[in-house]
């Protein structure tokens, strides 16, 4: 008689932590449904196949297992590069850089600069009513989403940054996205989510942020060319109608993380 040990509640922990994640993914993708889906295929191959020892049944589960894993693998082959790329994420093991760099204090003086450049753009951008999809990168890169625009490889200043979205400027169509503290490239095309749970009065702009954000872990910032509000989207998740405060603050705490 087998009894359960601390290997078999280790054994349960880590499933249950990558269901979870899986589901979160999915619900941040929109694709929730596909997450019932496949649990309740698994569930019926454990019964089928494991409890009730039904062979020609749990055969033909087994193989439906090992085709439904790779489709799901390359219908959510993005998604799965974030998950590892966050799995080793410089973040995650912060701790350890810091007993090796000693510049910490310096590198966040810089970053700080760049982001009171953004937000005093974005404050100024708004007022006008000039539209603006300012994109930041984080661990995921975005070298694929840059080439499909004008590479100009130029610091962050207020100024450059509303002169390249103002409304005569050959630029203003499309992403600009920063990485490293610099303006990498403008101009971008964006993957569009298509979450039904966002609101029909938001336009290309937003769905764009939006999806930029469920496929990478970039931070993407949105101004309206209808109100002049500002948004910002994460992971999945988009804040609308943010003050220049609370757009420093979300900008601080997320490139800090």
């Amino acid at each position: 008689m087998e009894f359960f040990g601390i290997k078999d509640a280790f054994d349960i922990l880590i499933v249950a932590m990558v269901l979870y994640y899986l589901y979160r993914l999915m619900k941040d993708s929109g694709v929730i449904n596909i997450f019932y889906g496949v649990m309740a295929f698994i569930v019926v191959w454990v019964i089928a196949s494991q409890m009730l020892a039904m062979r020609l049944t749990g055969t033909i589960l087994d193989k439906f297992m090992n085709i439904g894993l790779l489709v799901l693998v390359i219908l959510f082959q993005d998604q799965l590069k974030r998950f590892l790329v966050d799995l080793g994420s410089k973040r995650r093991w912060r701790f350890l850089r810091n007993l090796f760099q000693h510049n910490a204090t310096s590198e966040e003086g810089v970053s700080q600069q760049w982001i009171m450049s953004i937000v005093r753009s974005c404050m100024n951008l708004s007022k006008s009513k000039t539209g603006a999809l300012i994109v930041i990168q984080q661990d995921v890169p975005l070298e694929n989403y840059e080439n499909t625009g004008d590479a100009i490889d130029a610091s962050v200043n207020s100024r450059l940054i509303e002169n390249i979205f103002f409304k005569n400027s050959p630029l203003h169509d499309g992403a600009m996205i920063i990485a490293g503290g610099r303006i990498k490239a403008v101009g971008c095309i964006l993957p569009v989510s298509h979450d039904r749970s966002i609101p029909r009065s938001l336009g290309l702009r937003h769905r764009s942020a939006l999806g930029i954000s469920q496929a990478t872990d970039a931070i993407a910032i949105v101004v309206s060319e209808e109100t002049g509000t500002i948004s910002i989207a994460y992971k999945g998740d988009l804040r609308m109608r943010l003050s220049t405060t609370d757009l420093e603050q979300r900008l601080s705490q997320l490139t800090s993380k």
